[in-house]
């Protein structure tokens, strides 16, 4: 049986699950460099070029198996997913743990971004365990799970790491396991067996899905306005570090503090002001204000001498995590209640496409600009940051236009259970969708244009 939508403990379940993942997750970043120095023997610039080539692996994981989770989920549904990925990452990081040559960190960092990749089955379980109208929150409650597990992860790890750089492993395959005993016993199945659909290899892959999308084109130009956003936002965690200690002669322990408050800022953002800011201006002025707030936060950020302004921007970009939840809203109202994981499969593809190249574009252009000597018309540490504002203020432009194109702001259309349709121009109309009884839904799923 499906779980009911007024379930808390389901949701308390699958947050944990979230929050653990992540924690898991954040542990083993404060040892890893050490670890990698261990098992190659190189210097620290040479661990980190490994690093690299380990994170691009893992979001190239999450790229290609995201959208094949997520419709998967669709088929079989979203326990087993979930179920499954919990058991990958527990392998994966006992495997870490015990490694003893650079092929096994490598297959088991493979493992976790494929694993990884079920945060967009977690998702589409929130979507079938929640009413369209409280959805945004409730996205927001995810990225608040995000983002106390990263906070607190690598506080953990470190400590642990004084133990030696495998003790976080151990721990992190210990949660794993515990969060997989805990999904295993208490996590219901959310998608009723009549609202799933056949697996199609054609929709399971990040193109096909895109593809399939296409169909409706609403949720597309919604997903190529999220995509530049995020795109934007992989400057902050990819060069943070670097423009501090060239800047400001960050220490290890400020760039720690200072992470903390974005962190702790983005979560309560998440996870406090969503739902509020939905519920009194709406979901697309949400997120044209987290984006405008990203904007600022990067375009200042660019340009700052000193520490105190930098915390000003800082806490203020942090308003920049009510955008995601609140657009994710706004593309599941779209899609029929069998096409939740695929959408949700597609959202975590675009995020690890721009997990992918993000890092590549804002760490060369850091280092094209900090090779000129300071002082110098060329010397310009903040132009990852400037260029990240601008290309915010793209996908606002385009947000803007794709609000206005569909009149998103008056009346959001939501997709008929069969199938993902096109959506009807302004001015068109649309029949609006029933219940089993043949009676319309009520507000805000009545006709285009109106």
């Amino acid at each position: 049986m499906p779980v009911s939508p007024q379930s808390n403990l389901t949701l308390a379940c699958v947050l944990i699950t979230i929050f653990l993942d992540m924690l898991g997750y954040g542990i083993i970043l404060p040892v890893l460099p050490q670890l990698i120095g261990q098992l190659s023997g190189g210097s620290v610039a040479q661990a980190a070029v490994i690093g690299g080539y380990l994170v691009f692996a893992y979001s190239l994981m999450q790229f290609l198996f995201g959208p094949a989770l997520g419709n998967l989920s669709d088929r079989f549904g979203r326990r087993p997913i979930i179920l499954i990925a919990l058991a990958g990452l527990t392998i994966d990081y006992t495997i870490m743990g015990f490694a003893n040559s650079m092929v096994l960190i490598f297959i088991g960092h493979t493992i976790a971004g494929i694993s990884g990749a079920s945060v967009a089955t977690a998702t589409a379980y929130i979507a079938d365990i929640t009413p369209r109208e409280k959805r945004a929150h409730r996205f927001g409650l995810i990225g608040a799970a995000f983002g106390l597990g990263f906070i607190f992860g690598p506080v953990i790890g470190g400590l642990l790491g004084e133990l030696g750089p495998r003790w976080p492993f151990y721990a992190a395959a210990i949660l794993a396991g515990a969060n997989l005993l805990f999904g295993f016993f208490v996590l219901p199945e959310s998608l009723a067996r009549d609202k799933r659909r056949k697996f199609d290899i054609r929709r399971a892959n990040p193109f096909g899905v895109l593809w399939s999308l296409s169909k409706n084109p609403v949720v597309l130009w919604l997903m190529g306005s999220l995509g530049m956003f995020v795109l934007a936002s992989q400057s902050f965690p990819s060069v943070w570090n670097f423009f501090t200690i060239e800047v400001l002669s960050f220490s290890s322990a400020q760039i720690g503090v200072a992470l903390g408050c974005f962190g702790l800022g983005f979560a309560a953002s998440q996870a406090l002001l969503v739902g509020l800011l939905t519920k009194r201006i709406g979901e697309w002025s949400t997120v044209l204000l987290g984006m405008l707030a990203a904007a600022i936060a990067f375009i200042g950020t660019a340009s700052i001498h000193s520490e105190i302004p930098l915390y000003f921007f800082l806490i203020f970009g942090s308003l920049a995590g009510v955008a995601g939840p609140a657009i994710n809203s706004l593309m599941s109202r779209q899609v029929p209640d069998d096409a939740q994981g695929e959408l949700q499969g597609a959202i975590n593809a675009t995020n690890s496409l721009a997990s992918i190249l993000g890092p590549l574009l804002a760490t060369q252009l850091f280092s094209y600009y900090t090779q000129a000597a300071p002082g110098t018309p060329g010397y310009f540490p903040g132009a990852p940051f400037l260029g990240a504002g601008i290309l915010v203020l793209v996908a606002a432009a385009l947000f803007i236009y794709t609000v206005r194109r569909f009149d998103l702001m008056h009346r959001p259309r939501v997709a008929k259970k069969d199938h993902i349709h096109e959506m009807a121009q302004p001015g068109q109309q649309q029949t609006p969708p029933h219940d089993e009884n043949g009676n319309g839904n009520g507000v805000g799923e009545g006709t285009a244009g109106r």
